[in-house]
């Protein structure tokens, strides 16, 4: 057993008796530090023949977020343009999505912006 008193922990909402609060003393802050951003890549749709326009549609809608209609423009651009831009992100999440369509059996390629 210790001969030294109990230290009670300080609650934040405690006053003095002059009616000052005792709250612990406040720390500087850290220097604001800004986040770096990541280089942006390129998510790209490649036309193939062998998936239906309904099946490409649905696969842009439901993994990038796209609108139906938005979806649809991205659909018939791969189709007419052989590739079309389907979003711009960063590296990690551009690997994603390129794993996440590879599964749908959709090509899609990524490439720096």
């Amino acid at each position: 057993m210790s001969d030294k008193p109990e230290q009670q922990p300080i609650d934040p909402n405690a006053v003095s008796e002059s009616g000052t609060a005792l709250a612990p003393a406040k720390r500087a802050a850290p220097p604001e530090r800004k986040p770096k951003k990541l280089p942006p890549y390129k998510v790209l749709l490649h036309n193939d023949e062998v998936n239906s326009f309904d099946h490409v549609i649905s696969a842009i809608m439901r993994l990038v977020g796209s609108t139906f209609e938005d979806a649809t423009v991205k659909a018939l651009e791969a189709h007419e343009k052989g590739v079309a831009l389907i979003t711009v992100t960063h590296q990690e999440r551009a690997e994603l999505f390129a794993e996440q369509f590879a599964s749908l059996s959709l090509t899609v390629t990524i490439e720096p912006a």
